[in-house]
């Protein structure tokens, strides 16, 4: 058969509840240890698009990020779809 191409079926290295991730402010991500020793990062943007893999930098590894996106903390820059823009600071 075909080798499977990059999609949904992806393996990951592990499935992570967003509850155990460490949310770094100064790349606005949530961080994971990763076993090379960096950490897998996923953004706010992206989880705000679905997005639900966590990518390592220094490696290959990915990282399935189980959360509910009702459950998303709001961040302090953004404002609910159809209210005013943000006022740049």
């Amino acid at each position: 058969g075909a080798l499977p191409t990059v999609d949904t079926s992806m393996s990951f290295y592990d499935e992570v509840e967003i509850e155990d991730m460490e949310y770094d402010d100064s790349l606005s991500a949530f961080t994971y240890p990763c076993p090379c020793g960096d950490l897998f990062q996923i953004t706010m943007a992206e989880l705000e698009t679905g997005e639900e893999i966590a990518r390592c930098p220094s490696c290959s590894l990915i990282l399935k990020v189980i959360y509910d996106p009702d459950d998303l903390p709001e961040l302090p820059a953004q404002t609910p779809q159809g209210g005013p823009p943000p006022v740049a600071v």
